[in-house]
């Protein structure tokens, strides 16, 4: 399967998820890609801040073709994972035709689910050609103890695609994790960031099963 991490806004973890999701389906025990499609580099930088071989394979292809590319770039891997651009762009156009699930991770915040507004156009459009083409919303960095997760899950709704149940929540492991190359089960495989990564996980799979 090859899931494409996109929103058009910065700062909503993108790569968090990218390579702790890459990382998790990896321990499943998949052969994963990891293709770097944003031009800053971010899961390049997590891959070279590890000191031993990692446990995917990171690429960087911040290319408007990645769409013809994966193919061949795939052929030996079960899972690819494209950590998208930030911005709306043919770029990000690509990463989406390229996907056979786009993920689109929403802070809990009214900013987040404005600016979902442009990627989920991307997609619509995308499907015209490409109809089986999916696409889901993940709540990432959710507060603990507050309403504001179910607050947003309420405000997505308007949107005509569904959002996974499995969250995750905002932890400081997470960038503890990413400092040194890690994903979070590496760091602590009992840990809830651990546990939350492996549902959203499973979640992910029974959606394009």
């Amino acid at each position: 399967m090859i899931i494409g991490v996109l929103n058009q806004k910065g700062g909503v973890g993108k790569t968090t998820l990218s390579v702790n999701i890459a990382a998790q389906l990896a321990k499943d025990g998949s052969r994963v890609l990891l293709i770097d499609a944003d031009p800053q580099g971010s899961s390049l930088d997590w891959s070279a801040a590890r000191t031993e071989p990692g446990p995917v394979v990171v690429v960087g292809l911040p290319k408007e073709t990645i769409h013809r590319e994966i193919k061949p770039l795939g052929r030996d891997y079960d899972h690819v994972i494209i950590d998208g651009p930030p911005r709306v762009t043919a770029l990000a156009r690509s990463a989406i035709m390229a996907s056979d699930l786009v993920l689109i991770p929403v802070q809990p915040s009214p900013y987040d689910i404005w600016a979902a507004d442009e990627v989920v156009k991307l997609v619509e459009e995308a499907q015209i050609y490409k109809p089986d083409l999916k696409a889901v919303f993940a709540i990432n960095r959710k507060i603990s103890n507050t309403a504001i997760g179910r607050d947003v899950r309420e405000a997505l709704s308007s949107y005509n695609l569904p959002c996974l149940d499995s969250t995750l929540t905002q932890r400081v492991v997470f960038a503890e994790a990413a400092a040194s190359g890690l994903a979070v089960h590496e760091v602590d495989a009992e840990s809830p960031a651990a546990h939350e990564v492996a549902a959203l996980v499973e979640e992910i799979k029974g959606v394009l099963a």
